[in-house]
């Protein structure tokens, strides 16, 4: 007698898009974040990167960092509940 054997997928199509979204948005908000300027105090002393200098405010290309960095970040959070919510319903 043979056993029959049936193939249960772990991961759905659904699953697998949204996961390989979510590695790309990781890698593209670690890439943001690194790029950021150190402000002083924390890590950013250690490595040199809390000297002043002589221009004080922050320039539109700093502030559209923020800006995206803010938006992939909200990208990164609605992924993570949608995979939430995707592994609670058992797609």
């Amino acid at each position: 007698m043979i056993a029959r054997v049936t193939f249960v997928p772990l991961m759905t199509w659904p699953i697998t898009v949204l996961s390989i979204f979510m590695v790309v948005l990781s890698v593209i908000l670690t890439g943001f974040i690194l790029l950021h300027k150190g402000r002083g105090g924390g890590l950013s002393d250690l490595f040199g990167g809390g000297m002043t200098t002589g221009m004080s405010g922050t320039s539109v290309a700093e502030r559209n960092l923020d800006r995206l960095t803010v938006i992939v970040a909200l990208l990164w959070l609605l992924c993570i509940v949608g995979l939430l919510v995707l592994y609670r319903v058992g797609v």
